[in-house]
Formats: C-alpha cells, sequence, structure tokens
C-alpha cells in the first residue's frame, strides 16, 4: 500500500515537472516571440497617448483602461483565433490580410501628415464638428478610435509573434499568442497610464516636494510633458508609416512583386557601407525604415482619396452611419 502511494507520488510530481516544464517554455517562447514585434509593440505604445489629450486628469486612466479591455479582446478573442485558424487552414491569406492592415495604417499615418500640412477643421465619426462640448460622446469616439488602430497593430503583433514561434503543437501555438498578447498589452498601456500621468505627478512634486529640487523637477516635469506628448505623437505617426509601409513591401515581395523591397534593400545597404563597419547595420537599419516610411506615407497619400471618397461613403451606405474622415481625430 505504501509502496504504491509513493508509486502514485512520484507520477504526480512527475506530471507536475513536465507542466512546469510546459509553463516555462511557454514563457520563454513568449518572450523570444514578442521582441520580434518590438517595432509595431513601439507603434502602439507611441499612437495611445494622444487619445487622452484634452480631457480631465481624472477621465485619463479610465478612457486608457477602458482602451486596454479593448486590446485585450481584440488579442484574446478575435485575433488569437483567427491567427491559429489562418495558420492552420489557410495560411496563404495572411499576407493579404496583413497588406490591408498595413495599407491602413499608412492612410492613418498619411491623413495626419496632410492635416498638418493642409489644416483644416477638425471632423470626426459622425462627421460633426464641436463634439468637444459633449465630452462623453468624445470620450466614446476617442475610446473607439484607440480601439479600431490597436486592432491593426494587434493584428501586426500577434501574426509577427505566430511567425516567430517555432513549428509545434496547435496549444503550445494558443498558449504562447496569448501570454505575449497579455504581455505586451500591460506593458504597452501601464507605460502609456505612466507617460499621462506624470505632469500631475510632477505637480504634486512641484507644490508638495520638500526639497528644492524635488519641486524643481516637478516643475520641469510639468513643462516638458506637452513637448514630450508632441514627440510622442511625431514618433508615433513615423511609426505607423514605417510599420505600415513595410508590411506592404513585405507582402508584395510574397507576392512575387519584390522589386520595390529589393531596391529598398540595395539603397539601404549602399547607405549604410558610407560609414565606419562597426555602425553598417545600424545605419543600414535606419535607412532601410527611414525608406520604408517613405513609401508608406506615399502608399497613404494614394489611399486617402479611396478611403475617403469611396469606400467611407460605402461603408455609410451599408451601414446606415454618416461617414467620417476619420475616428481618431
Amino acid at each position: 500500500m505504501a509502496g504504491g502511494l509513493l508509486a502514485l507520488l512520484d507520477d504526480v510530481a512527475a506530471i507536475a515537472k513536465v507542466a512546469a516544464a510546459s509553463i516555462d517554455d511557454v514563457a520563454a517562447q513568449a518572450m523570444k516571440s514578442g521582441a520580434k514585434a518590438a517595432g509595431a509593440v513601439i507603434d502602439d505604445a507611441a499612437v495611445t497617448p494622444k487619445y487622452v489629450q484634452g480631457f480631465r486628469a481624472e477621465r485619463e486612466l479610465p478612457i486608457i483602461w477602458k482602451i486596454a479591455k479593448g486590446s485585450i479582446k481584440n488579442k484574446l478573442f478575435i485575433l488569437l483565433p483567427a491567427a491559429l485558424l489562418l495558420a492552420n487552414f489557410a495560411p496563404w491569406l495572411i499576407s493579404p490580410l496583413l497588406m490591408i492592415g498595413g495599407a491602413y495604417l499608412c492612410f492613418e499615418g498619411a491623413e495626419k501628415v496632410y492635416h498638418v500640412l493642409v489644416p483644416h477643421e477638425d471632423h470626426h465619426e459622425d462627421g460633426s464638428v464641436g463634439e468637444a462640448d459633449d465630452p462623453a460622446h468624445l470620450e466614446e469616439a476617442k475610446a473607439a478610435g484607440a480601439i479600431k488602430t490597436d486592432f491593426i497593430l494587434s493584428a501586426e503583433i500577434m501574426t509577427i509573434i505566430l511567425s516567430a514561434i517555432p513549428e509545434s503543437n496547435f496549444w503550445f501555438e494558443a498558449a504562447t499568442l496569448a501570454m505575449a498578447g497579455v504581455g505586451i498589452t500591460v506593458a504597452v498601456y501601464g507605460s502609456v497610464a505612466l507617460i499621462v500621468k506624470a505632469d500631475d505627478f510632477g505637480l504634486v512634486l512641484y507644490a508638495k516636494g520638500r526639497l528644492a529640487a524635488t519641486r524643481a523637477f516637478g516643475k520641469w516635469l510639468v513643462r516638458a510633458m506637452p513637448g514630450f506628448m508632441m514627440l510622442l505623437t511625431i514618433i508615433g505617426t513615423a511609426a505607423m508609416l514605417w510599420v505600415g509601409g513595410s508590411i506592404v513591401v513585405h507582402g508584395l515581395e510574397e507576392l512575387g512583386f519584390g522589386w520595390i523591397g529589393h531596391h529598398i534593400h540595395d539603397w539601404a545597404h549602399a547607405v549604410g557601407l558610407l560609414v565606419a563597419s562597426d555602425w553598417t547595420r545600424v545605419v543600414e537599419w535606419i535607412a532601410k525604415a527611414a525608406m520604408d516610411g517613405i513609401f508608406g506615407l506615399a502608399l497613404g497619400f494614394v489611399v486617402i482619396p479611396v478611403a475617403t471618397k469611396v469606400i467611407a461613403p460605402l461603408f455609410a451606405k451599408v451601414t446606415g452611419k454618416t461617414a467620417g474622415t476619420n475616428a481618431s481625430h
């Protein structure tokens, strides 16, 4: 009897060790695969803070929480099952779908550049002007726009993670995607929360700091945040164009139209050779990212009239909703 009990305990211990090893494998693969999506993650973190600009301080964290919940739902309940189904049953669809998402990112980024170059009265989702008079409606519209943009970025992130997972079984892929997706969401929106509340923290330091250095740092933090937020907006727009452009270029290569990608690679390599060998790869990467971004900007400018004059009115006619230029404005 005692021998049988010991054998059972040994079996339970062995199963526990296997389960623990599997969890460790999933966690390690999630971190490794998630790191490959760094570009899209930076894009996500840089784009999001602008969605809480103009709101009262006490509404900033609730809005971020609302967007974060939308992002989790995007990743776990829509994109994770879709990615697994596509990977196992229709892998040929992944590249065209990614290209559509990349074109949308180019459109978003190019439209922001266009609004800077050609300033005009701001329009919102329903085409109305001055929705700031209704903060609750504006908050919902901003959150919806952020979640929509997050969906495209999350699709890219999840696809990159999936492509980085070595050939394995369905459940390992699902667990790795889920763990990486949740981890990235926590990291992104945790960082966003810290960024948007930095000025409030600076006010507290300035008002209640006991040391002169503390109050001076608080004052500097408050003054620096508007410029930092503007910098983040610029970085976010550039990242959207870079990520979107690179997705489309890579997709064209997979579809047999590789001449754009080949030219960008050759030009970037030539730029890299202009500097010392220690910096060649860094400069080459920067040059390639810049050219992908320029391609994305050009594509975005082409997509703007198609999206605003054809797709948006058609969508409005089908859904019965009033067409707007962009939900994110």
